[in-house]
């Protein structure tokens, strides 16, 4: 699964709860740095990190990838 940057500008400025504590922990650090700076290349940023978590740790991360795609 990969989001797009919608979907990550989406993640970012909502309050979406993950079963993952490291996910959570990601978006939480993103979050932060998004309210910083709200541009695109942070947006863009994000969303490969994100994506990164994802690719790598997809096998244990189903329910999380379902709240995922309904964004």
């Amino acid at each position: 699964m990969t989001v797009t940057i919608e979907q990550t500008e989406k993640i970012l400025k909502g309050d979406y709860r993950f079963s993952q504590l490291g996910f959570s922990m990601l978006v939480t650090r993103l979050k932060s740095l998004y309210a910083v700076s709200p541009n695109q290349a942070v947006l863009q940023s994000s969303m490969n990190e994100i994506n990164a978590f994802l690719k790598k740790f997809q096998s244990i991360m189903a329910s999380d990838c379902e709240t995922l795609s309904n964004i």
